[in-house]
């Protein structure tokens, strides 16, 4: 049995139903379901049996399973403008530690989410090498809780043991229900159909255009992908990037939003809200050689394929489930 925690959400459902695809469906789903529309990400589903993430925890803990061959653990709180700490940190860091000591002690595959949130304003660069972590300054404390288990699993060199995955810009299929913190492809999509432009933030750094702001999207179903490799090579252990490792401006994914829509481009530039400005990424890009090196044969998606699929193949039909 796989147990995907968070796989109700954007990318555990994505996940779920990949493993599907490939045969699987003994897999125990994990998450805090409330009264989200999560529930929709499951329709098309196929698994063993769901959970609420405390009630796995305590059964978990108190060995309430024998047959568990891996656990992905994506569940996690991912607003990255959170400001209850206290929360982050005992969502993110302390559950996540709890079920990574039993992973470890019970000797399970263990593959946890971290995030390029760690990396901070990128001035230290975007290198996954174990000796990196200890410089690196997150801008948020939802960056700093991911932070926090990466530091865990250094100090205590797990590494050797289990795989975190520092995921980049994610976008794609079963991200609906995230509200603000759905991808600006999903959003540029309907401003588009609203009212036939896409709003970028404005620049305010002098030697930066407005929308040349860049970033590493990533696909979903890549990232599906990755993790499903990782599943299938369980020898193969650390800390890795999980971005396409090529940097792209908004200006490209807003151009490619209009092509895939078959709409002139029409691009609007808008202040940035004060409390976001001294928190503001102006470049991500994931250094992928270390994926490479240990073997990982997955070729990522160039980003006009990517949101050309996303909203051709999903958005705009009746059915935009994975």
């Amino acid at each position: 049995m796989i147990v995907v925690t968070g796989g109700a959400g954007f990318i555990g459902s994505a996940l779920v139903r990949h493993l599907n695809q490939k045969g699987c469906d003994d897999i125990l789903i994990v998450d805090h379901l409330g009264k989200t529309p999560k529930w929709k990400n499951l329709l098309k589903a196929n698994f063993i049996d769901y959970l609420p993430k405390d009630s796995f925890l305590d059964l978990f803990l108190g060995n309430g399973f024998k047959k568990i061959k891996a656990i992905v653990h994506l569940g996690a709180c991912s607003n990255t403008a959170e400001k209850d700490a206290d929360y982050l940190y005992a969502n993110n860091f302390v559950y996540s530690r709890k079920l990574a000591e039993k992973a470890l002690a019970k000797q399970i595959r263990f593959i946890h989410a971290s995030s390029a949130a760690t990396y901070g304003d990128g001035k230290l660069g975007f290198n996954d090498g174990e000796n990196n972590l200890t410089v690196l300054r997150p801008l948020n404390m939802y960056g700093y809780s991911k932070h926090l288990f990466d530091l865990w699993a250094l100090r205590n060199k797990f590494f050797r043991k289990l795989t975190c995955l520092k995921f980049f810009n994610v976008f794609g299929p079963n991200e609906y229900h995230k509200g603000e913190m759905r991808s600006v492809v999903f959003k540029a999509f309907h401003q588009v159909k609203k009212n036939g432009r896409i709003d970028l933030y404005k620049s305010y750094k002098d030697r930066i255009a407005h929308g040349e702001q860049r970033r590493d999207f990533i696909y979903v179903k890549d990232c599906c992908e990755v993790i499903c490799w990782f599943l299938e090579n369980p020898e193969v252990n650390g800390i890795f990037n999980l971005g396409s490792g090529r940097s792209r401006t908004w200006n490209d994914l807003a151009s490619a939003v209009f092509s895939a829509m078959n709409y002139k481009v029409n691009i609007n530039y808008v202040d940035m809200p004060e409390h976001l400005r001294s928190q503001y990424q102006y470049f991500t890009e994931a250094d992928m050689g270390k994926l490479k090196a240990v073997g990982c044969p997955v070729v990522f998606r160039e980003l006009e394929e990517s949101v050309d699929d996303y909203i051709k193949g999903y958005l705009n039909t009746d059915d935009p489930y994975i």
